[in-house]
């Protein structure tokens, strides 16, 4: 008899993350790496992704704004990308320091 649900996919950390290119699927435009993660303190889920928005030189992370990007707006993870579905917009925030 087969197991009719898909295997469950391994546990991901979090530098593999860091490593990761975020790409918005409607701009074609890279925003960055992910810098950091939001995490809902009482489930423990990943509620956000936080990508620093590139600066002038865009190499260099910008200082004042940053992309939190839901994690249901994450369309698919690769290898070394992660595509988004975003509106820049609505999800291009003040840093919080």
């Amino acid at each position: 008899m087969s197991n009719p649900l898909p295997p469950a996919a391994p546990p991901v950390r979090f530098c593999r993350f860091r490593q990761k290119e975020v790409i918005n699927i409607c701009t074609c435009r890279t925003l960055g790496c992910v810098s950091d993660l939001e995490i809902d303190p009482l489930t423990g889920c990943i509620l956000s992704l936080i990508v620093p928005e590139m600066g002038r030189w865009g190499w260099f992370p910008g200082r004042e704004f940053e992309y939190v990007i839901p994690w249901r707006c994450i369309v698919r993870t690769g290898t070394d990308i992660i595509l988004v579905e975003v509106s820049e917009d609505d999800v291009r925030k003040k840093c919080i320091r």
